[in-house]
């Protein structure tokens, strides 16, 4: 039975025998938001299900591929959907493209989600820079035992989001004049979305925004020794004394019309990024 390291090897070989490029970026594109990968010059897409140990995606708003090419200059690998623990996956499922990521050569992850605003400041259509996240899922990926090869035993999470980053981020929306949030990104299981006593509970806790996505994706970046750039887009408001019912479908539709200044967001960073 191979183990993960092995898995991931073969995953990274099978890719690279598709690509003639080093992706040095690599992009997770949440719900509503894989139309950034239609900006890539000479892609070469990849369906999850033909490259190996990769899980399935599931999701209506993901198109389930890998897109390798280049975006604004900058070799990039491109993950159009991803995986969910309420999926039924493990988190180590969940998380297991990080890694094939890190092994292809990227240096540096820009993860996003869609999400609930529990900020009164925020309202849908907003963008907010992820400064740090809550893991409210009640699971971990990096249970069980370490493989010294993918990471240390117990890898820091002070500056998972990278703080420098954080600001250049901040730096690049304000040149565009694309108005940012900033805040904690609260990361549930799912697929339910959360009660109003939940939700009153998270925001006092100090959650910013609620989704169900991220977190392991980011412990495991933090685990590989990545940088990592977190992009929420507020879909909707999701404060306790205030909560209207809601639909996965509202989710993408506020996440389509905020895509013009998420996709210019995220072009400019990846332009402009230079500690590569």
């Amino acid at each position: 039975m191979k183990n993960k390291y092995d898995k991931i090897i073969e995953a990274k070989e099978y890719i690279l025998s598709k690509i003639k490029i080093k992706p040095v970026i690599g992009l997770i594109l949440g719900s509503g938001l894989g139309d950034l990968a239609n900006e890539i010059e000479d892609p070469v897409k990849i369906p999850f299900e033909a490259i190996p140990h990769f899980p399935v995606s599931t999701v209506e708003g993901h198109v389930g591929q890998m897109v390798i090419g280049t975006l604004d200059g900058k070799p990039v690998v491109v993950m159009q959907g991803r995986f969910h623990y309420y999926e039924g996956y493990t988190m180590s499922e969940v998380t297991f493209p990080v890694y094939v990521m890190k092994f292809l050569g990227v240096q540096l992850m820009i993860v996003t989600n869609a999400a609930g605003g529990m900020n009164r400041n925020f309202q849908p259509g907003d963008l907010m820079i992820i400064q740090d996240h809550i893991n409210f899922t009640g699971d971990h990926p990096l249970i069980g035992p370490n493989d010294d090869r993918l990471g240390p035993r117990f890898p820091d999470m002070s500056q998972a989001y990278t703080p420098s980053l954080v600001s250049f981020v901040k730096q690049v929306a304000e040149r565009l004049q694309i108005p940012v949030q900033t805040g904690t990104y609260a990361g549930i299981s799912g697929p339910a979305y959360m009660t109003p006593s939940e939700l009153t509970m998270l925001a006092k806790l100090g959650g910013d925004a609620v989704g169900m996505s991220t977190v392991p994706e980011v412990i495991v970046a933090s685990h590989a020794g990545l940088k990592v750039i977190g992009i929420t887009c507020i879909t909707d408001m999701a404060i306790g004394d205030e909560l209207e019912p809601l639909t996965h479908e509202q989710v993408v539709e506020v996440a389509n019309r905020a895509k013009p200044k998420f996709i210019k967001l995220v072009k400019a960073v990846v332009s402009e990024v230079d500690y590569l």
